[in-house]
C-alpha cells in the first residue's frame, strides 16, 4: 500500500540541484505545469528516490496568498499520485521541479489532471530509459 505523505526528505531543497535542473536537466510541458527533471543513476540507494519542488511566478501572481495556494494544490496532487513514479525510479535519484505557468488561477481538479499527465509521462520516460553503467 502506498504511503500518501510528502516528507521532508522528498522535498527538493538543494539550491545546487535546482540550478542543475534548469541548466542540464530535461523538461516538458503539461498545461499548466512545466516539468524540469534530471535522473541520476547513482551506485548508492538514496533515502528517497524522488525529490520534488514546486514554484509559481511572482510576475503572474503578485500576492503571496495566490502563489501559496497554487503551490499547495500542486503539492497535494503530487502527494496523492506519486507512487507510480517512485516505483519506476527504484535505484535512481530523480529530481523534479514543477513550475506553474498559467496566467490564471485554475481549480484543483485541473491541476491534478495535469499532474497525473506529467507523472505518467515522466514514469514512461523512466521505464524506457536504460541505466548508464
Amino acid at each position: 500500500m502506498p504511503r500518501y505523505t510528502l516528507s521532508r526528505q522528498e522535498r527538493l531543497r538543494s539550491g545546487k540541484t535546482i540550478s542543475e535542473l534548469f541548466v542540464s536537466g530535461n523538461s516538458f510541458f503539461a498545461y499548466p505545469l512545466r516539468v524540469n527533471y534530471s535522473v541520476n543513476d547513482s551506485c548508492e540507494i538514496p533515502a528517497t528516490s524522488v525529490q520534488a519542488a514546486f514554484s509559481t511566478s511572482k510576475r503572474n501572481f503578485r500576492h503571496a496568498v495566490q502563489r501559496n495556494l497554487l503551490k499547495r494544490r500542486m503539492r497535494e496532487a503530487f502527494r496523492l499520485n506519486k507512487s507510480a513514479l517512485q516505483n519506476a525510479a527504484e535505484r535512481r535519484h530523480v529530481a523534479v521541479m514543477f513550475v506553474y505557468s498559467a496566467k490564471e488561477e485554475l481549480e484543483y481538479h485541473r491541476i491534478e489532471q495535469a499532474m497525473k499527465q506529467a507523472l505518467a509521462k515522466l514514469t514512461a520516460m523512466l521505464c524506457r530509459e536504460i541505466p548508464h553503467t
